[in-house]
C-alpha cells in the first residue's frame, strides 16, 4: 500500500504489511510451505515446537488448519497472553522448565518419544521459499521497484529468500536490510563469513527474532551474495518508527516490524530520496505493557512531551500567571505538581514540576524561549 509518510521522507514509500496476517507476522508463509511439504505419515504424526515466538505462533495455527496435531511447549516464564493465544490457535501448550532451554530438552525427548517431528526456526530450502514469496508479490504489485528494505538480525531468512527471488526477477533492485545497533550479528557474520553470536544478544523481548543469533549459513550465503547493503539503527529510531507507523497508518507493530522504516527515519537511506521504496512491516506482535511504554518514550523522543521544573512564590496568582503563559504558547498541560516542603531556597517559594505535550521539535523550543524569558532558572529536562 502507498503511505502517507511518502512525503515525509521525500520518496514514494509503499508498505507491504505483513504483520496483517492471521498470527501477526510473516512467519506464517515459510512455515505454511513446511508444514505443507512434509511426508503424509509425518502430518499424521504430528510436530512439535518449544518456544514463544512468532514462528511458534505460526506453526501452532497452520499446523491446526492443516489438521496436522501441533504441540508447544513453553516455559514457565513465557506470557500468559501468549499461552492463550497459543491455545485458541488450537495447539496443545504444555508449560515445562523455567528457561528456553528446559523447554526445548522437554521438547526434543517428546518427539523422540512418540514420533513427532522437532521444528525449529531454521534455513531450509523449504523454509526460505515460503518466506520468499514476499519478494515475489511486492515484484508484482508495485511496478517499477528501485529498492526494498527488508528487517534483518540474526533470523535473516525473510531478507535471504526474498533477495533471492527479486533479484531473480530484476536483478537492478536494490536490497537493503535493516538490523539493531545493540545487535549487529547480520553485519558481523557477513565480515567473519560464518554464522555468529553477538555476546550482547539476549533475546529481549522488544526486539524478537532482530536480536536473535545468526542461525543459517544458507541464509548468510544468499544475504551476501544478493543483499546490497545492511544498515543498523539505534533503539530510539526503532521507538520513533513504531510512533510513525502508529500515526500515520494505524499500524500497531512491534520492532522487528518497524525496524525497516527506522532506517529512513534515522536518515540512513539517503540515496533512496526520490526514489520507489517498498518497506516490509514484518511483525505485530508486541505485548500490551511494552506498546504503552514504547509510546510514551517515543513521544519524548519525538519532543512532543516535554518536562520542566521551575521556582514561583508561593503567592495567589503566581501559579495562574505559569498557566498562562503555557495556554499562550500552545502546550498541553499533562500533569504538574507542587513542592514546598523540601524547597531549600527562599521561604515561601514552590518548586513546580510540569509536563506538557507539544507539537513538534520547534514548538518545544519556542516554549521553551518564553518560559526562560519569565523564568530564567528554569530547568528543562533531557530525554
Amino acid at each position: 500500500q502507498y503511505s502517507r509518510l511518502s512525503k515525509q521522507y521525500g520518496m514514494e514509500i509503499y508498505l507491504k504489511k505483513e504483520f496483517l496476517q492471521y498470527t501477526g507476522s510473516v512467519k506464517e508463509r515459510g512455515v505454511l510451505y513446511l508444514l505443507m511439504s512434509l511426508p503424509q505419515d509425518q502430518q499424521r504424526k504430528g510436530v512439535i515446537v518449544a518456544s514463544d515466538s512468532n514462528f511458534s505462533m505460526a506453526v501452532a495455527y497452520h499446523a491446526s488448519e492443516l489438521r496436522i496435531p501441533v504441540f508447544v511447549i513453553m516455559s514457565t516464564s513465557t506470557a500468559p497472553a501468549r499461552v492463550k493465544m497459543c491455545r485458541e490457535y488450537g495447539a496443545m501448550v504444555i508449560a515445562y522448565g523455567t528457561t528456553a532451554k528446559d523447554s526445548q530438552l522437554h521438547a526434543r525427548r517428546l518427539a523422540q518419544e512418540n514420533g513427532y517431528l522437532y521444528l525449529e526456526e531454521e534455513d531450509s530450502a523449504v523454509y526460505l521459499s515460503g518466506l520468499g514469496t514476499v519478494g515475489l508479490e511486492m515484484y508484482e504489485q508495485v511496478p517499477k521497484l528501485d529498492a526494498v528494505i527488508f528487517p534483518a538480525g540474526g533470523h535473516c531468512g525473510l531478507l535471504a529468500g526474498s533477495a533471492a527471488a527479486l533479484k531473480h526477477l530484476n536483478p537492478h533492485i536494490s536490497i537493503i536490510g535493516v538490523e539493531s545497533e545493540s545487535f549487529p550479528v547480520l553485519q558481523q557474520s557477513l565480515k567473519a563469513g560464518h554464522p555468529t553470536e553477538d555476546q550482547a544478544c539476549n533475546n529481549h523481548h522488544f526486539y524478537g527474532d532482530v536480536s536473535g543469533v545468526c542461525f543459517g549459513s544458507n541464509s548468510l550465503q544468499l544475504t551476501g551474495k544478493l543483499v546490497d547493503k545492511v544498515v543498523a539503527v539505534r533503539e530510539e529510531d526503532i521507538l520513533i518508527s513504531i510512533l510513525r507507523l502508529l500515526e500515520y497508518e494505524r499500524a500497531t507493530v512491534d520492532a522487528e516490524g518497524a525496524i525497516g522504516l527506522a532506517a529512513l527515519v534515522a536518515g540512513k537511506l539517503p540515496e533512496l530520496k526520490g526514489k520507489r521504496v517498498a518497506v516490509v512491516i514484518c511483525s505485530g506482535n508486541l505485548e500490551l505493557h511494552l506498546l504503552q511504554q514504547c509510546i510514551a518514550r517515543a513521544l519524548t523522543l519525538d519532543n512532543r512531551v516535554c518536562r520542566f521544573s521551575l521556582m514561583i512564590s508561593d503567592c495567589p496568582g503566581d501559579m495562574a500567571k505559569l498557566l498562562e503563559i503555557l495556554a499562550r504558547e500552545e502546550a498541553r498541560v499533562l500533569d504538574i505538581k507542587q513542592e514546598r516542603t523540601f524547597v531549600t531556597s527562599e521561604l515561601f517559594t514552590v518548586e513546580v514540576v510540569c509536563t506538557v505535550e507539544t507539537r513538534d521539535k520547534i514548538h518545544a523550543a519556542q516554549l521553551r524561549n518564553a518560559l526562560l524569558e519569565r523564568y530564567p532558572t528554569a530547568a528543562w529536562a533531557e530525554r
